[in-house]
């Protein structure tokens, strides 16, 4: 088994993201905590091991991986089961459009050092960010169509949900109305009763800022 360390920040949506994959696979790894808010993310330390000064950052063996989609799909890999992504090139790439549909639709605009740039006015921010998170999750949901399943794709969780779990945590900080996506509110709290889920929440995090 390899040498797994994940630098994280607790609330990052990206960052949950790859706790949820980890627990749902069940790999034991080690977290170091990353303070976004001090700015310890644009350290030289930090900044060495990820050259954007963005989290989170996973090392394997002392290797290095930045992104958390790309992380995703790494340990798909080495971690084969349980699947988190579909064997059928057709449905691969229908997950895919899933993942992109928050990974670059949706979390970006959110980011913190967006944002900050935006405005200093805390009201124009929260504005904002309901905006692109409404019409996101909005897509997802049209995305899933007429799919079936407790989960976003069938009856175990996938990466889908690794992404949309996260993604609704945030969303309910920003006070997005989520009256309109039923589905995705059922989907997301039937995820968080599963112990994997839990495990992997901000809240649960040590580091977490009540």
């Amino acid at each position: 088994m390899p040498t797994i360390v994940l630098h994280h920040y607790w609330r990052s949506s990206c960052s949950h993201r790859v706790r949820i994959a980890l627990e749902l696979k069940g790999v034991a790894y080690e977290k170091v905590a990353v303070n976004l808010l001090t700015g310890q993310q644009n350290t030289v330390e930090f900044v060495r091991l990820s050259p954007r000064g963005y989290v989170p950052c996973l090392e394997v063996d002392g290797e290095r991986f930045v992104e958390s989609v790309a992380i995703l799909e790494l340990l798909e890999e080495l971690f084969p089961t349980p699947a988190l992504y579909p064997t059928s090139p057709r449905e691969r790439a229908h997950m895919r459009a899933l993942v992109e549909t928050i990974n670059a639709g949706i979390q970006p605009l959110q980011n913190l050092n967006v944002i900050a740039r935006l405005s200093d006015e805390q009201a124009v921010r929260t504005q904002w960010v309901r905006h692109y998170v409404e019409r996101g999750l909005t897509a997802f949901d049209a995305l899933l169509g007429t799919r079936s399943g407790l989960f976003s794709w069938g009856d175990t969780p996938s990466v889908a949900d690794a992404l949309l779990v996260p993604q609704m945590h945030a969303a309910r900080r920003f006070g997005a109305d989520l009256s309109r996506l039923e589905r995705l509110v059922t989907i997301d709290a039937r995820a968080r009763t599963l112990a994997s889920f839990a495990r992997a929440e901000p809240e649960a995090q040590p580091e977490a800022v009540q």
